[in-house]
């Protein structure tokens, strides 16, 4: 018997990842309850399990006192010195009152609350195993779906991937692989719940860590994201590398490592930008594609006015305000866009001491159109 449970303790530790320690001192607290619940009895025992011979035996904790008034508590210290001449007054005496059908009744009885205890247990091992993996992607498999959530297996739990947090442009079936990052761990009753998202900006930060590994390894920050997901996003970039192109490190050879996330996003747009602590530049870099004539900056208020030419207004501004919208985000920076044409007539454009861009972009500009018409 012994062997066989040992064998059975063992599996469990490999299995659920539980300490032998725990399932014994679940099987001690069952084995108590089992003697008080079966035998009526109320003292403080002790069980003593032997996994060497497979023997279980109770003892019952009693104080050693001059005058005995609850028996089941107490010893008298006649009686304790008869069993030891060194017991004093106040002394704990130990004494086996193991029933002689105990093991019979105590596998009944302990069963559930050892069962119940080793499930605690193993819930307390996945929220140890989980908790630290928030914030972090994984890759699970849709198992079911209802009106409020997807319910996404990570292997040892299932994840809950609500409503909210879905792509609105994604479909999932049961059986579908999906990355999915780990919002929040949460201990309950019923065991850890987990909550994921595939719309987080976290997740889009994660690929490109997974998918770019200059910023696997630190060469490359990502310093800020924004995020529509499922239509558009925004990723600023920088490198104290001079030799190190952030921007380019992102985009991979022939675009290919921007497209790998790009599919695993399903057709989501991604515009990478370089960082940079200047605000004015970096509110230009942010509006792109968007090509920006001059940028003023109001410090107080975390404003900045953005002029772009006529004809460049309404990508500057991109479908329903998106791209601006995006660009805010990304910078922090609040942004109000105009027009080459509305800016010279506020007396706004051109202004002294606007030289942030080249001078040569009008004719830069124009050579990029000629080269379009040439195609």
């Amino acid at each position: 018997m012994s062997s066989e449970l040992f064998d059975a303790l063992t599996l469990l530790e490999k299995e659920k990842g539980i300490s032998k320690d725990i399932i014994i001192e679940a099987i001690e607290a069952a084995l108590i309850s089992a003697y008080k619940r079966n035998f009526n009895q109320a003292q403080n025992v002790r069980v003593d399990l032997n996994l060497a011979t497979g023997t279980m035996r109770v003892f019952a904790r009693k104080d050693v006192v001059q005058e005995v008034y609850d028996p089941r508590l107490e010893v008298s210290i006649e009686e304790a010195r008869s069993i030891n001449p060194n017991y004093q007054v106040d002394d704990v005496i130990e004494i086996e009152v193991t029933p002689k059908d105990f093991g019979r009744i105590a596998a009944q009885t302990a069963k559930q609350v050892v069962t119940q205890r080793v499930r605690e247990a193993e819930r307390g091992v996945i929220y140890s195993e989980f908790i630290d993996r928030e914030e972090d992607i994984m890759t699970g498999i849709v198992q079911r779906l209802d009106s409020k959530f997807i319910y996404v297996s990570l292997g040892k739990i299932e994840a809950l991937l609500p409503a909210n947090e879905q792509m609105p442009n994604e479909r999932y079936k049961p059986h579908d692989r999906i990355k999915v990052y780990i919002t929040k761990v949460e201990k309950t009753t019923k065991g850890p719940q987990i909550f994921v998202s595939r719309t987080h900006p976290g997740l889009l930060k994660r690929l490109f860590e997974i998918e770019v590994p200059e910023i696997y390894d630190g060469t490359v920050e990502i310093k800020s994201v924004a995020r529509e997901a499922g239509d558009r996003s925004k990723i600023s970039v920088h490198s104290d590398n001079e030799e190190v192109d952030p921007v380019g490190s992102c985009v991979g050879p022939k675009g290919q490592r921007v497209q790998a996330i790009v599919n695993e996003l399903k057709g989501e747009k991604i515009d990478i930008v370089e960082w940079s602590e200047d605000p004015i530049v970096f509110v230009a870099n942010a509006l792109s594609p968007s090509k920006v004539l001059d940028v003023t900056v109001n410090e107080e208020d975390k404003a900045t006015t953005v002029i772009v030419p006529d004809y460049q207004l309404s990508l500057a501004i991109g479908k329903r305000g998106q791209n601006a919208r995006l660009a805010a985000k990304l910078t922090g920076w609040k942004i109000d866009i105009k027009s080459q044409t509305e800016a010279e007539q506020l007396g706004i454009y051109p202004r002294e001491g606007s030289s942030f861009f080249d001078e040569d972009y009008e004719e830069e500009e124009s050579f990029n159109l000629n080269l379009e018409e040439i195609e």
